[in-house]
């Protein structure tokens, strides 16, 4: 029998909401898996570049987007309507001590959801070495479909997770330059495919690989705090 995982669906929850959550949750049980949504948000990672922010403060207010540095690895991302994100919490650690799953481990796991789940919509996704996230083949050359960007904290209790573009407007990432990479692009699974995804169907797929892969038993389960939701 496989360990259990609670499911929260939390519709669009702003940014900082969610992370405070997150850091909430990492110091309980059981295992969550948290799909959710942000408004317009550039967030900064712990090795994040503020060179590759494109958008000064000026035209980034007047577009609405938001900008935040928090504590996961990786540089710059961009969150908004029409994406998947995916935040795991996930305990890591053995009561006895030592890793169910390393780090690297449980990076290369999450890459094999997502490329799974985009296998399911007929997309041959990959990994390219020595860059995060998931890669697709496309006729201006390889772009990024998804970025990962994951902590795991003292405890061994992972936290931040993925985004996947679905019907992401990808104008915005015009904002910045994603992860720092300036020489590849970035898609969206409603790019590839000439069609409107649904995104709580790709969502109930997501959550069928996560719990193929990590090995847990999916419980679909009410959150236990109020949030705040997008305007």
């Amino acid at each position: 029998m496989n360990a259990p995982c609670e499911v929260w669906t939390l519709g669009c929850v702003p940014y900082a909401d969610s992370w405070a959550l997150q850091k909430s949750l990492a110091a309980d049980a059981p295992d969550r898996l948290l799909l959710l949504s942000h408004p317009h948000t550039f967030t900064l990672g712990s090795s994040a570049d503020e060179n590759n922010l494109v958008w000064d403060a000026d035209e980034r207010a007047r577009r609405g987007v938001e900008l935040i540095r928090i504590d996961r690895g990786g540089d710059v991302t961009y969150h908004g309507a029409g994406q998947l994100v995916v935040y795991p919490i996930l305990h890591l650690a053995h009561e006895t001590g030592g890793l169910r799953v390393g780090v690297v481990e449980y990076l290369r796991r999450l890459e094999q959801v997502i490329i799974g789940t985009l296998a399911d919509y007929r997309i041959d996704a990959h990994t390219i070495p020595g860059l995060t996230g998931v890669w697709v083949e496309t006729a201006r050359g390889a772009e990024k479909i998804a970025a990962i960007g994951v902590r795991v904290n003292v405890r061994a209790v992972t936290q931040h997770g993925f985004a996947v573009n679905l019907n992401t407007d990808l104008d915005y990432f015009g904002g910045i330059i994603p992860c720092g990479i300036r020489d590849r692009g970035v898609t969206s699974l409603a790019r590839l495919t000439g069609t409107t995804i649904d995104e709580s169907g790709f969502a109930r797929r997501v959550v069928t690989h996560f719990g193929r892969v990590f090995e847990r038993d999916m419980i679909d389960a009410a959150p236990t705090v109020a949030l705040s939701r997008c305007h």
